[in-house]
């Protein structure tokens, strides 16, 4: 089966009704990206309250059934929203797309012997650390450059035994990852159910008994055995959490304890540092693509 698309580029004020005059008009999905051009892949940081975090010129993708009258859905909408849009239809052929996207997502290494395997390949070294992860609804799978930064430093920053926080675990690769390295306890902590639930599931698949991990919400948890008591704490998340967490997220190490923090920007990276000054030094550890991981250890040993 063909469909057909209705690309539309729009400044970010009109964005958000033109969005809703294509779904009413019939759209099976709407798609919003930055347009191709000078500002192709200018970022979208963390919004402030009430913003609408979306880019400077946007371009909208309506999907369409082959056989919808595009005359007919253009002719309904909006010529204010439409007038400087550069309206244009195009059809667009069905594939296999699960084995279309197969075909780019490939094993990746971390370190001398630790792989982030897809379930659907062999590893490339079968007796390596080889944990194995699909993509799925909770973030985390080693392709974005803040996941790759942290399984980087993780690969040798896990001693066996280790007592370790993921903060913010989403698909649970950090956790189930420490787990796989030697990690003797896990502790993982999210605020969406679906994050854990995800966690779980990659554990159970990776042989990683479930017993070795504390799974929960934050505040969720008997947190005695933790606080104060934690060989490594690693929180990839995003700039503006990591500075409001950072009593929680430093009050689990013990002396001699490593932080590792990522989910933010080079231009962030001072920030961060002068926020958890009080507590322990940072410094960057490591960078990819613009983004970066900082890691510390926490004075007293």
């Amino acid at each position: 089966m063909s469909w057909l698309q209705l690309r539309l580029d729009t400044e970010p004020a009109a964005a958000n009704r033109l969005e809703d005059a294509l779904l009413a008009a019939g759209a099976v999905a709407v798609t919003l990206e930055d347009t191709l051009g000078d500002k192709a892949d200018e970022p979208v940081l963390e919004p402030g309250v009430g913003e609408t975090p979306l880019w400077r010129r946007t371009r909208l993708t309506g999907l369409f059934p082959a056989d919808a009258d595009m005359d007919t859905v253009l002719a309904g909408l909006d010529p204010a929203l439409t007038q400087e849009a550069a309206p244009r239809v195009e059809i667009l052929e069905d594939k296999d797309w699960t084995r279309e996207w197969m075909q780019h997502y490939r094993p990746m290494q971390f370190g001398p012997r630790f792989w982030v395997c897809p379930s659907w390949l062999e590893p490339p070294d079968p007796g390596a650390v080889n944990l194995l992860l699909d993509p799925g609804l909770a973030f985390g799978t080693g392709t974005h450059p803040t996941t790759a930064l942290c399984l980087g430093q993780l690969a040798g920053a896990v001693a066996a035994g280790a007592r370790v926080v993921d903060y913010g675990c989403g698909s649970g690769i950090l956790a189930v990852a420490a787990a796989k390295l030697g990690a003797g306890s896990v502790l993982c902590v999210d605020n969406d159910p679906q994050a854990l639930a995800a966690t779980a599931d990659n554990a159970t698949r990776n042989a990683v008994p479930l017993d070795d991990l504390t799974i929960a919400l934050p505040g969720d948890y008997d947190a005695v055995p933790w606080a104060g008591r934690c060989d490594l704490v690693v929180a990839n998340i995003l700039a503006g959490p990591l500075l409001e967490l950072a009593p929680v997220i430093t009050g689990f190490l013990r002396p001699g304890g490593v932080l590792l923090l990522s989910g933010l920007l080079a231009a962030q990276a001072d920030a961060l540092i002068e926020g958890y000054a009080g507590s322990l030094p940072l410094a960057v550890a490591g960078e990819q693509e613009g983004w970066v991981v900082l890691r510390g250890v926490l004075p007293g040993a």
